[in-house]
């Protein structure tokens, strides 16, 4: 008896888990450094240096990486920053992995608070909030037929999504940008920020195709120091390709794009002058690649002549049921509160996407949050330049997914699109954020696959107990493929003896088995 045999790829998670740390430390200002009369801004963001797995832990190591924006009480210069990092260090229970498991993980930054303790101290305090989840890619052979004219089987056929590329990679982005004319050259930067927009990753044969834009800014002390405070914001366009080996263009792709280890430094031109921006950054890409297949296996099996010993497993698998990217715009006003400094004119803004709650509704998803936007501004008062000012827009946004079921398994990744501010008056600004919500949705597949077949010994001895004829009466939701088994026959012949036209059989029929 040969077996025909077929691997199915899948990633197996094996647990998830939630962590949520809080860091909280003291930071003295430098000696360089003035007196803080008042916070402006500040902005933090997570760096994961390793994870290591274990026998039902993993450890994580990271550093929470802040910058401090701040108004001084010097006349001459009023504005400066402070910078500086956390370290933490978590172990993570998750029963079941081995250590051999990709870790995957998302973070969010929940709250982050720098508050003075003095002019000369300051408090740092943050809420992490991490989702960890366990895989590893797990091949099974299945049989999917057999070559034996003694043996009777039955086939199924399903719609499977198995998992072709699973990996990370990295696209490194390094470019110059130069201080177009009219902007004086830089002696000192303040402020940096930098944001990856537009986003959109395309599987081509072999590889996959990363575009987008880099949105650059600084806030920066100018050498003619008569001039005040200068910034400046640009756009750089990103187009490149990532190596893929075993991509193709008709496969699903769920790839999730991080922006990481961003620094802008600032480098002479030609003629010596401080006027070159020098950019670093780097995209962390998270890549699973899925392809749609139409399986035919075995769905049972009986020989007429031998005892078989079938070896089965029940496995789950994946359909895929939907890939809906929508977009959602919101409009919302910020307004300035008592004491803060009349509007001159917007500098940068900046915004994330935080969901709050996430639940299957008909035919689709309902995704409830909010999106944090802060602002950064000029001001008309030389002793205090630069304000800001912050505020949430909630959204509420239905992600249409036809025929979708409530234990369908699904995953959510949301990101700006596009922000655009415009001044209403000194004391309003109006904000519209474009969002990107992506779902991809999977179908449940629950199969007794028959993993092995082999043949135990000839069916003599149980024939010869057999009677030569027998009558047989169908019960309730017997088929011709049941009766043909129990006697170790065959359905052709069943029908043959009994002249029935179809393998359809009704409660009551009486049909006549011969040995």
């Amino acid at each position: 008896m040969e077996l025909l045999m077929q691997k199915i790829s899948m990633n197996q998670k094996k647990n998830r888990s939630d962590l949520q740390i809080t860091l909280d430390d003291d930071f003295n200002v430098p000696d360089v450094k003035p007196d803080i009369d008042k916070v402006i801004k500040e902005q933090g963001t997570i760096i994961i240096q390793e994870i290591t797995p274990m026998n039902d832990r993993f450890m994580i190591k990271g550093v929470l990486q802040f910058n401090l924006l701040y108004i001084s009480q010097e006349n001459k210069r009023p504005v400066h920053n402070m910078s500086g990092q956390i370290p933490f260090e978590e172990n993570v229970n998750m029963e079941g992995i081995m250590g051999d498991e990709a870790i995957l993980y998302k973070w969010e930054l929940e709250d982050m608070s720098i508050t003075l303790i003095n002019s000369r101290k300051v408090n740092v305090r943050a809420i992490i909030q991490f989702d960890f989840s366990a895989e590893n890619k797990a091949e099974e052979s299945v049989v999917t037929g057999v070559d034996d004219d003694d043996i009777q089987y039955m086939k199924d056929k399903f719609n499977i999504t198995q998992v072709a590329v699973s990996k990370k990679d990295t696209f490194r982005i390094k470019d110059e940008i130069s201080l177009p004319m009219g902007k004086d050259n830089v002696q000192e930067l303040l402020y940096t920020n930098m944001e990856f927009l537009e986003g959109e990753t395309k599987v081509m044969e072999d590889r996959i195709g990363l575009r987008g834009l880099l949105r650059i800014f600084v806030l920066y002390i100018g050498e003619n120091e008569n001039r005040g405070i200068e910034f400046y914001e640009t756009e750089l366009p990103i187009n490149g390709n990532i190596e893929c080996m075993g991509a193709k263009d008709s496969m699903i792709s769920d790839i999730s794009v991080s922006l990481n280890n961003k620094d802008i430094q600032i480098k002479p031109d030609e003629d010596g002058e401080e006027r070159v921006l020098d950019i670093e950054a780097v995209l962390n890409l998270a890549i699973k690649i899925y392809e749609e297949q139409e399986m035919e296996v075995l769905k049972d099996i009986y020989s007429t002549k031998n005892q078989l010993d079938i070896r089965t497993k029940n496995s789950d698998y994946k359909n895929l049921l939907m890939k809906n990217n929508s977009k959602l715009r919101v409009v919302d006003t910020l307004r300035m509160e008592d004491g803060q400094r009349p509007i001159l004119q917007i500098c940068n803004g900046s915004a994330s996407v935080k969901i709050d709650e996430q639940t299957y509704v008909e035919n689709g998803i309902q995704v409830e949050g909010v999106v944090s936007v802060q602002v950064l501004y000029i001001t008309e008062d030389d002793a205090k330049p630069i304000g800001s000012v912050r505020g949430d827009i909630p959204f509420s946004h239905t992600i249409e997914v036809k025929d979708m079921k409530e234990d369908s398994t699904y995953e959510i990744k949301s990101c700006i699109d596009q922000l655009s501010m415009v001044m209403i008056d000194e004391n309003e600004i109006e904000v519209k954020v474009t969002i990107c919500l992506e779902a991809i949705v999977f179908d449940e597949i629950k199969r007794d696959m028959i993993l092995s077949v082999d043949e135990m010994g000839s069916l003599d001895e149980i024939r010869k107990n057999q009677p030569s004829i027998v009558g047989y009466i169908v019960k309730r939701g017997e088929t011709l493929w049941d009766i043909a088994k129990m006697f170790y026959t065959t359905s052709n012949e069943i029908k043959e003896l009994n002249e029935l036209d179809s393998e359809r059989l009704s409660e009551g029929q009486k049909l006549i088995i011969c040995k």
